[in-house]
């Protein structure tokens, strides 16, 4: 298991006016295959700047090395919770529950993992009580499911998606927020009360 104590010194200001709506005004399409959005790597406005719990296992720790500093760059406080070096044995379950963790305790507000394909990151994180994690491979999803679904974990695989799109990718992630309609928060609950039948 890997401990959380470097979360618990690491703390900031909770964004209590965070973006209402969302970044992307977009009508109604009827074929989401054809959307294709241009996001880019526009700097986030402060209240977008969040605090960021991100993990990887040896497949996604080159593409986590890269994304950590851009993130820091970009004014987010990000909590690295390994991996630091690269270990072909090591186990992509033990870096999915720590981000996850960090999410469901409110040490992090959102979450990115790291690993080979994302599956197995998405799959272990949503084990975790209160953690909506969506594998995601398009800007689309990376929006949408905040919107919609109220994700606050984002999986990549390192070996599907290269650096620029990932940047674009969580770029929507951290840039979205969840629309509070009445047909969003209905399906929510019943997400919730489905987690908490087991």
């Amino acid at each position: 298991m890997i401990g959380h104590s470097s979360i618990a010194r690491k703390t900031c200001e909770s964004y209590d006016n965070y973006i209402k709506g969302t970044l992307f005004d977009l009508p109604r399409l009827t074929n989401h295959s054809m959307l294709v959005m241009t996001i880019g790597t526009a700097p986030f406005t402060e209240q977008q700047k969040m605090q960021i719990a991100i993990g990887a296992d040896h497949a996604g720790l080159p593409l986590k090395e890269q994304l950590t500093p851009w993130l820091e760059s970009s004014g987010h406080l990000v909590v690295d919770l390994g991996a630091f070096d690269l270990d072909p044995n090591d186990d992509y379950p033990d870096f999915a529950e720590a981000v996850a963790r960090s999410v469901q305790s409110g040490q992090a507000e959102r979450g990115i993992i790291c690993c080979g394909s994302g599956v197995g990151a998405s799959i272990t994180a949503n084990k975790v009580s209160g953690v909506r994690a969506g594998l995601c491979h398009d800007t689309y999803s990376g929006h949408q499911g905040v919107e919609h679904d109220d994700m606050n974990v984002i999986c990549l695989g390192a070996r599907i998606v290269g650096l620029d799109l990932s940047k674009e990718i969580v770029t929507a992630f951290l840039g979205a927020s969840f629309i509070p309609e009445p047909r969003f928060q209905r399906r929510l609950d019943k997400l919730n009360r489905v987690e908490a039948e087991g």
